[in-house]
């Protein structure tokens, strides 16, 4: 499973691969970008840590909903 990143950049916000050197999707707003994730990560597994404008980590999410790891029973 691949790990993203959406961060504040110079211009806006980007969602980034984990060791990538460039950014897979850019928009102007931190919501723009967000509301376009489920579309982005169709048919991928992957696991995206959303930050806060400080860079803190704001949530975690996981594409598709049902590979989340902290669903399953044990």
């Amino acid at each position: 499973m691949d790990t993203y990143h959406v961060s504040p950049s110079a211009d806006g916000w980007e969602l980034r691969k984990v060791s990538a050197d460039r950014a897979s999707m850019r928009a102007a707003t931190k919501q723009e970008l967000v509301s376009a994730l489920p579309a982005f990560f169709e048919g991928k597994k992957a696991s995206v840590k959303i930050h806060k404008a400080d860079g803190t980590i704001d949530e975690e999410r996981t594409y598709p909903r049902s590979a989340d790891p902290r669903r399953t029973k044990g």
